[in-house]
């Protein structure tokens, strides 16, 4: 006699099919969590990396910059160094020129030219004195300009003085440098100073 099976095979087939597709969702969702786990731990390892890098850039960076600060100390150093040199080397070329200027005054002094001071500014010279006439004036001008030391004689004043000997004058000229070439190279900038005081002709 055939046997015949009375219960819901059906249903019992569907509900293994939906435990089946749960199983798998499950299992879908773990492996997802799993990817993203794996992701997010990859680019946080990356970050870490990148940021590691930049803080061994920015701690190089630093020390450059302390390098570039010695570095530019030193080029300041340098240049003040080289500038002293300079004005040291400067001074000490010009020193016999103060001797020439002297000696080329005395020179250049005519007689009846007396003079009451000379100041210097720069490569400027300025005379003040007194002469018996506007003469001897003129020849002291001839004297300068003639002079190797000295030249352009330009003058300022001259004044007769009531009951006085002579004319007061002022004079000015410009102090040159006579070196192998001949030529006037001898502008030295400075204060001006008085290099003379109360000096007189022959």
């Amino acid at each position: 006699m055939p046997r015949i099976n009375l219960l819901p095979w059906r249903e019992a087939q569907r509900k293994e099919r939906k435990v089946a597709f749960m199983v798998a969702l499950g299992v879908a969702v773990v492996c997802a969590f799993v990817v993203m786990g794996a992701v997010y731990m990859l680019y946080n390892a990356m970050i870490d990396a990148q940021e590691r890098r930049n803080e061994f850039l920015q701690a190089h960076i630093q020390v450059l910059d302390r390098q570039i600060e010695e570095i530019n100390s030193l080029e300041k150093t340098k240049r003040q160094f080289i500038a002293r040199m300079q004005i040291i080397e400067k001074l000490q070329r010009s020193r016999p020129e103060i001797v020439h200027v002297f000696d080329q005054i005395v020179k250049t002094v005519p007689d009846g030219v007396y003079l009451t001071g000379v100041t210097q500014a720069g490569n400027h010279l300025k005379f003040t004195g007194i002469a018996q006439s506007s003469t001897r004036v003129s020849a002291f001008m001839r004297n300068i300009d003639s002079s190797q030391w000295m030249k352009n004689p330009s003058l300022e004043v001259i004044q007769s003085k009531t009951g006085a000997f002579g004319s007061s004058f002022t004079l000015d000229a410009v102090e040159t440098s006579a070196d192998a070439d001949g030529g006037a190279d001898g502008l030295r900038q400075g204060p001006g100073r008085r290099i003379v005081a109360n000096a007189g002709g022959n």
